[in-house]
């Protein structure tokens, strides 16, 4: 098997690796940092925002891992040189994955406690800061969780949502050479769906996978039905992504529990393609998933199981029966903060000179991001390991 379809074996095997780089994230530093020390880790696929500049980042992130794949067997990673897929997400409509918190700093009292700067996981809300040189929502490092929305004692923080424009984006983003196109929608908004995938269709065949991602709701699998019969047939894998707890992982180990139910939610409808959680997933999911008997085993049979013979493009051949892998947002990016936080100031000390400091330009930095980054990937990778 060649390496381009490492990734779809995973998915086959059960142990399938997402990083959600964020629909809204546009960090670029921060996503190439992450793309790196994930995909040395063994993540499967990279999941970033629509946006040519964040699709460039992530793809510098990918060439440098492939540049470092003998560094990392030599320490003691098993990670090959193979490529994660480059994922992109789109939406359908609102959705609090497309949107940024905004407020007028100049409004807020000096006497303000600031919760919302301290509550904020992404380090996206400054006051007087030298390193940002202003106050306010640092744009490109929200990622619209919306947690400092309730704790402004004075209600002045808002959202600005936007919606992806499918006549524009699609070609542009679809042209950037990605693999995997992911789609948010809700319950209700087969129109609107209808329209995005209309415009994505002349590219669909390129495609190595594409999910589509949906929280839970009232008729939600009638739903996902009717969705199916939109998109089926598709030449390449599809997953089911499983929105438990949107944007929640880094809150606390309970917020995975969300995403384990939908998981069984959507595995009891039977629906062609493979099932993966997100929403609230962290360093939980994973033990959750197998006390419960979620995962596949590493020997099993049948479909999808390591006796299988498959040709990688295509999908799932029969619905699944266990969870085919997790994706993480918020707590994989929070797992890196702290390094990527050291990358950030060493960036600063160096404005004289004007030059960015790379996390591979840092090595100490660099494999110590990896460690992290592979103490969740092996979670779930351990399972097919003998």
């Amino acid at each position: 098997m060649t390496d381009l379809f490492v990734p779809l074996q995973s998915l086959k095997q059960g142990d399938w690796f997402k990083l959600i780089c964020g629909a809204s994230f546009q960090h670029l530093p921060a996503v190439r940092s992450l793309t790196l020390a994930y995909t040395l880790a063994g993540a499967d696929c990279i999941d970033v925002a629509a946006d040519p500049a964040v699709i460039a980042a992530a793809q510098s992130g990918l060439q440098a891992a492939k540049s470092l794949a003998k560094d990392a067997q030599k320490r003691g990673f098993d990670y090959k040189g193979n490529l994660p897929f480059l994922m992109v997400s789109l939406n359908d409509g609102e959705d609090p994955h497309f949107r940024k918190a905004e407020f007028n700093p100049h409004e807020c009292p000096t006497d303000c406690p600031r919760p919302c700067e301290r509550i904020c996981p992404a380090q996206a809300i400054v006051f007087d800061s030298i390193k940002e040189d202003f106050s306010g929502v640092v744009s490109e490092k929200c990622y619209g969780c919306g947690r400092c929305i309730p704790v402004c004692p004075y209600g002045i923080i808002y959202t600005a949502s936007y919606v992806t424009t499918p006549g524009a984006i699609a070609p542009l983003v679809m042209s950037t050479g990605v693999d995997a196109v992911e789609i948010h929608t809700q319950v209700g908004r087969l129109a609107e769906f209808e329209r995005l995938w209309q415009a994505i269709s002349p590219w669909a065949d390129k495609l190595k996978l594409l999910a589509i991602s949906c929280p839970d709701g009232e008729g939600m699998i009638d739903y996902l039905r009717a969705l199916y019969d939109r998109i089926a047939p598709l030449k390449g894998a599809l997953i089911w992504q499983t929105d438990g707890r949107p944007m929640s992982g880094d809150i606390g180990d309970g917020t995975t529990i969300a995403a384990v139910k939908l998981g069984q939610k959507v595995l009891a409808a039977k629906l062609p393609g493979y099932v993966q959680l997100a929403g609230g997933t962290n360093s939980y999911t994973v033990a959750k998933l197998k006390a419960m008997g979620l995962l596949k085993e590493a020997e099993g049979q049948g479909a999808g199981g390591r006796g299988e013979k498959f040709s990688p493009l295509l999908p799932a051949p029969c619905p699944p029966s266990s969870i085919s892998g997790v994706a993480y947002g918020s707590y994989a990016r929070v797992l890196l903060s702290p390094i990527l936080e050291q990358l950030e100031n060493k960036e600063v000390s160096n404005t004289n000179m004007k030059a960015t400091v790379r996390l591979e330009e840092d090595e100490v930095l660099l494999w110590q991001a990896v460690e992290l980054a592979h103490s969740l990937v092996s979670q779930i990778k351990s399972q097919q390991e003998h």
